[in-house]
């Protein structure tokens, strides 16, 4: 392997990490290398996001203090490089912590091999966005289809004609969210590119993002327009029936408007604040779950602030 140096693991706890080569062999498990950063690249098409937040800092301290508990899996590419299949927070992570190199399993697989391995790593994270869940979902279906999970055409959950019925079913046992679920994740993927960033906002609600999947490119393009022309985004309600209109050829612009107009019962509008937005006003002694209560503190004192500004003047 190409300036690639084995590392001295020594006999310190974690058996199966700190095994030496002898037992490693033994044991049948890949051996750990100190792999170049200059010389992995990211996994093609990786649907999984790399946030440099309050997580990444952790992350990085812990890195600095301890170095990587967990190696990354590596896989040989042809040109003598390496492309990284899980561990894609924990290389950015090394590189932030200023780190040349990382430890890693470096490991032969095939294509399908690394897709199917990359998204059962990375569902294992605590918070996962739609849009991680949707092309994930999609690109492991496909490589267990190309595997020979393939099933005959048959009805999906949504009465669509879909291919690999019988790997969406493993994929379920995979991943927890039941069959339709995975379809309806997977439809999220026919979304245009600034709607699907609204559902991971929490701005535009899952089920209606669904229905809005089956609208045309240029509908979908049409009605962000209106969401931000109006601030406001669909209810349920609102996308069936846009999907409907759209099924039969009569979605225009007006249409979009008219349905968008209409009273939504019991909506309440939401206030969405970026974490990175607000960060730079937060002293970093505030851990990230307080994030919240540290705004709205800040919020009550400089309502009292305006409060005794009233009175001052009043006098």
């Amino acid at each position: 392997m190409k300036n690639v140096q084995k590392i001295d693991l020594g006999l310190t706890g974690y058996d199966e990490l700190f095994m030496n080569d002898a037992e490693r062999k033994e044991n049948k498990l890949p051996r750990i290398y100190d792999v170049p950063i200059s010389e992995i690249d990211d996994f093609p098409d990786h649907p999984f996001k790399v946030k440099v937040d309050e997580d990444m800092d952790q992350l990085v301290q812990s890195i600095k203090e301890r170095g990587i508990i967990t190696p990354v899996t590596l896989r040989p590419k042809e040109d003598g490089r390496y492309e990284i299949v899980s561990g894609h927070r924990r290389k950015k992570a090394c590189e932030l912590a200023g780190l040349d190199t990382v430890k890693a399993e470096v490991r032969e697989m095939t294509r399908d091999e690394a897709i199917i391995l990359m998204v059962e790593s990375n569902l294992q994270r605590s918070t996962i966005l739609p849009s991680e869940k949707a092309f994930s979902y999609n690109m492991r279906l496909e490589a267990m289809n190309r595997q020979g999970e393939r099933a005959d055409l048959t009805c999906s959950p949504m009465d669509n004609k879909l291919k690999g019925v019988k790997s969406a079913s493993l994929l379920k046992e995979a991943t927890g969210d039941g069959q339709a679920q995975v379809y309806r994740y997977i439809r999220l993927t026919e979304l245009i590119p600034e709607l699907l960033q609204l559902v991971d906002e929490s701005r535009i609600a899952f089920r209606p993002a669904v229905e809005l999947s089956y609208l045309k490119k240029e509908e979908q393009s049409a009605l962000l327009e209106e969401i931000s022309y109006t601030d406001a985004t669909p209810s349920l309600a609102q996308a069936i029936k846009m999907k409907k209109f759209s099924n039969e050829g009569k979605l225009s612009h007006e249409v979009i408007e008219s349905i968008m107009s209409e009273e939504k019962p019991n909506q309440k509008e939401k206030i969405n604040i970026k974490y990175e937005d607000a960060r730079k006003f937060i002293p970093a002694s505030v851990p990230y779950d307080k994030t919240g209560d540290y705004i709205m503190k800040a919020l009550e004192y400089y309502h009292r602030y305006q409060e005794r500004q009233k009175d001052r003047d009043a006098r």
